[in-house]
């Protein structure tokens, strides 16, 4: 007889398989479902964008009581991942107390793939890179193309030259926040300063449609490369 959690999981991953969510693959490596290797790619328009992470989650008998534990395989050099352990800083996973019920898979997956390029800089887990990125954020973004072997900007090949950064800044926003901030809440352990917040989703299906307006406004990434 299959386990409540299993049932769950299984439901759970025929909806991933169904949405088809860019840059996220997922499936389960044990046969009690338990176990899952996952790999999520980051964000277009992003310096994420073409760096794929692997990540490994496991779940247990208690699931969906209880958060499942997830480690990025691949560590990004990233304010909110632990260098060491590769554990994200997000906080219905760290603690039973603020998981939802309602978070499911593919929740979790989306979460993840939007935290990347939207770090929360108080009380970050990893501090190396949350200063470098307070300081000097062009320098940042730099690391992180070296990190992936992905080509610097050029004035050769017509980008945006590393020295303006206040061109740069642009891409890392695809969609407009303002249309959906209030729906948005702090979901990283920690809060951000006034001038990096990033909210992250207060309603668990929130990340589902986000997923859909960032869909319709990559067909209109000419109007936004001109905001």
């Amino acid at each position: 007889m299959y386990s409540r959690a299993y049932i769950l999981l299984k439901r759970e991953f025929q909806e991933l398989k169904n949405n088809n969510y860019e840059g996220i693959t997922a499936f389960p490596i044990s046969e009690d479902m338990m176990q899952w290797d996952v790999d999520i790619e980051g964000l277009q328009n992003t310096i994420w964008h073409g760096a794929v992470f692997q990540l490994r989650i496991n779940f247990t008998a208690e699931y969906n009581f209880v958060p499942p534990v997830v480690k990025f395989r691949t560590i990004p050099f990233h304010p909110n991942v632990d260098p060491h352990s590769g554990k994200p800083c997000i906080d219905f996973l760290d603690s039973p107390h603020k998981w939802n019920r309602s978070y499911t898979l593919s929740s979790i997956l989306l979460t993840l793939q939007v935290m990347l390029s939207n770090p929360v800089l108080e009380n970050p887990v990893n501090l190396e890179a949350a200063h470098i990125l307070m300081k000097d954020e062009t320098l940042y973004r730099l690391i992180i193309l070296r990190l992936f072997h992905r080509p610097l900007p050029s004035k050769d090949d017509g980008s945006e030259s590393p020295k303006e950064p206040h061109k740069l800044n642009r891409s890392i926003k695809p969609v407009s926040f303002s249309d959906y901030y209030k729906t948005w809440s702090g979901i990283a352990t920690s809060k951000a300063t006034e001038y990096y917040r990033t909210p992250f989703l207060k309603d668990p299906n929130f990340i589902k449609q986000y997923y859909n307006w960032r869909k319709d406004d990559l067909r209109h990434t000419k109007e936004w490369s001109l905001r």
